[in-house]
């Protein structure tokens, strides 16, 4: 969810979207956001290997909307976008399999979850009709919390799918904190909540299953 973190910056330049409502705004960042990204070489064995466990991953979500892959190169690791783009940087061929399948499964989960359309709705609440400079400024505070707060639940929910997935494939579900141990902590931001308590969370997952 990256892409929130874009839009909260984007919202003070929206002087020539006068004719837009929230939801364009929404798609135009979005776009933006994909349009930025650097395609991997589509025949490279990186690529085929992050291919190879997403299909892996859809053939095992029943009821998974559509949703398209793209392999990139660069800074971001996966996203989603759009609600059904995911965004899956070829260096996730580097790491141990049961790994990568948390990673691309928890963008599954935001698919799966509609958190897309989740966000937007939260947006709507606040922006309603027309988008003016002046409103999105008078709420951006109380957009930013709303949105923050939803974020942070989403991938809350995008972890718990993608721990569900990793069982349902057979895969040990340690592995999923064994990739946020690789990956290194991170702090709360207005996206994500900290390694420490998505760790947390699932933990007690797995205690509660056993």
């Amino acid at each position: 969810m990256q892409w929130l973190r874009c839009l909260l910056l984007f919202l003070p330049l929206v002087g020539t979207a006068r004719a837009e409502d929230i939801v364009d705004v929404l798609r135009r960042s979005q776009q933006l956001r994909l349009e930025q990204q650097s395609a991997a070489d589509p025949d490279g064995p990186r690529a085929e290997t992050v291919r190879r466990t997403f299909t892996a991953l859809v053939a095992a979500a029943p009821g998974l909307p559509p949703v398209d892959l793209h392999v990139i190169r660069g800074p971001v690791l996966a996203e989603t976008v759009h609600g059904h783009i995911v965004l899956a940087n070829e260096s996730l061929a580097d790491l141990p399999e049961g790994e990568r399948f948390f990673v691309l499964a928890h963008e599954l989960g935001h698919v799966m979850q509609h958190h897309w359309l989740q966000m937007a709705l939260v947006y709507q609440k606040w922006i309603p009709g027309e988008v003016s400079p002046e409103l999105a400024d008078a709420v951006a505070d109380r957009l930013g919390r709303d949105a923050s707060a939803l974020a942070h639940r989403q991938e809350f929910e995008a972890d718990a799918f993608a721990l569900q997935l990793l069982q349902r494939t057979g895969q040990d579900p340690a592995l999923a904190i064994r990739a946020f141990m690789r990956l290194g902590p991170t702090p709360d931001t207005a996206t994500h909540p900290g390694t420490r308590k998505r760790v947390a969370s699932l933990r007690a997952a797995l205690a509660g299953s056993e």
